[in-house]
């Protein structure tokens, strides 16, 4: 009998005079160009909030500063039927890093205005990113000690 395990994920919403901070990546399982905010897996040993900073200037060359949490959730792709369980913060761009490497699977990074970001929602990597989104526009967010790094 195979054990279930998620994968752990992280993400960032990051807003600024109006406008978020998206990628644009490469599905590995369509192949298709698809829209997200800066998320990953997190690393052995990393404390989540750690992974989100790192994600997000490994796939954006901005470094962040993590303000609040938006949301747990619980993900089932159907693309891989993997399932996914992502904490996503809120974060406030601090400085473009010149010369960055950007992760080979990110297509382009971009500054989108929420009516954009409605354009592309059927080329969203999930509905996870619209809903954090959302939850953004609502006015959620929960403070960052509501986890416990140990």
């Amino acid at each position: 009998m195979n054990a279930w395990v998620p994968h752990i994920t992280v993400a960032c919403v990051i807003h600024r005079d109006g406008k978020y901070l998206m990628v644009e990546e490469r599905d590995k399982f369509s192949g298709e160009l698809v829209f997200n905010q800066p998320a990953g897996h997190l690393d052995d040993g990393e404390s989540i909030s750690d992974a989100a900073v790192r994600e997000t200037l490994e796939e954006t060359g901005w470094r962040v500063e993590l303000t609040g949490v938006l949301c747990m959730a619980l993900y089932r792709a159907p693309t891989n039927s993997i399932t996914y369980y992502r904490t996503t913060f809120l974060a406030t761009p601090l400085e473009r890093v010149e010369n960055a490497v950007i992760d080979a699977d990110i297509h382009a990074v971009h500054w989108l205005d929420y009516e954009e970001i409605l354009a592309r929602s059927a080329r969203m990597r999930s509905p996870v990113a619209l809903a954090v989104i959302e939850r953004h526009r609502q006015g959620v967010c929960y403070p960052l000690d509501l986890i416990l790094n140990t």
